[in-house]
């Protein structure tokens, strides 16, 4: 009874938001951020473990202040989905710009893996390109039942494809095949199973190997996407880059090194926009003891 009065009010509040302008919720979101960063949460503890490792040469001022930024923009996120589930698609044209480096409407090109990241911004940017042009989106199902159902059928709601994470491989491949550009996320500590321990930030981080070895499979070129939330409360830019060179090798653990090489000269450009609030090393090489 109680994930279900949770559940509805979660969701008349995200339909309410939605409803509210793009720049009064994420100035909701700010302020809300800011409060919130006063309480001493596992979270916030999380992200300055996270950030003492990443950044061993900021002062601790610095690492405060980014710590908050992140916080803030973590919350923001939180109550922005209500228009990204819930606005229509000309709203999030306008709220989201769109720069690709490659033609996304080339009928000729190869299949593709859409390789994104987890900054807060990811799920706008993915649902901005599913509003606009076929896609399949891979998703990790949440313990909350009714709220797994409903985020599943929100993001789907352009007629993305939505793979479970416990599916995927088949199914991804399979979209590949059909011509199905597949969008996934692999910066997350899934585990040791089909990973390896390379640097991100000089820290070895347990990685996927799967975005490798899906595209040896299908033969597909693996481009990597960004969404950044832009300043002064302007909305997001999806940023769409060119294919990784010479990727895949014949060395899953040299592609995973590559994609966290990719990832750290993002997360240097957006530091306060990267999802610190992740455990990021929570699986450690043999040997070493827990961060957390």
């Amino acid at each position: 009874m109680t994930r279900k009065i949770g559940f509805y009010f979660g969701l008349g509040l995200l339909r309410l938001l939605a409803c509210l302008p793009y720049g009064v919720v994420a100035r909701l979101g700010h302020a809300l951020g800011l409060a919130l960063y006063r309480l001493p949460t596992s979270r916030k503890r999380i992200v300055h473990v996270n950030l003492r490792l990443c950044f061993p040469d900021m002062d601790d001022a610095e690492r405060e202040a980014l710590a908050k930024a992140h916080i803030c923009h973590v919350i923001r996120s939180y109550l922005e989905r209500g228009f990204q589930w819930f606005g229509d698609a000309r709203k999030m044209a306008q709220l989201i710009a769109l720069d690709s480096a490659i033609d996304l409407h080339d009928p000729a090109a190869p299949p593709t893996i859409f390789l994104g990241f987890h900054f807060v911004a990811i799920e706008a940017g993915s649902m901005r390109y599913s509003s606009q042009l076929p896609v399949a989106s891979l998703y990790t199902p949440m313990s909350n039942r009714l709220f797994d159902a409903l985020a599943k059928t929100q993001r789907g709601r352009f007629g993305a494809e939505m793979i479970s994470r416990a599916d995927s491989a088949r199914a991804s491949l399979e979209c590949l095949r059909r011509g199905v550009p597949v969008m996934l996320a692999a910066d997350m500590d899934f585990g040791v199973l089909n990973s390896a321990f390379v640097p991100f930030f000089g820290v070895e981080a347990c990685t996927l190997t799967s975005v490798s070895r899906l595209a040896k499979l299908s033969g597909a070129r693996v481009v990597p996407f960004v969404t950044e939330v832009l300043p002064d409360y302007r909305g997001y830019k999806l940023r769409i880059f060119e294919p990784l060179a010479d990727y895949p090798s014949r060395d899953v653990v040299a592609d995973a090194r590559t994609m966290n090489a990719f990832l750290e000269t993002q997360v240097r450009r957006l530091p306060e926009q990267y999802y610190w609030v992740h455990k990021r090393f929570k699986h450690r090489p043999e040997g070493q003891p827990s961060v957390y």
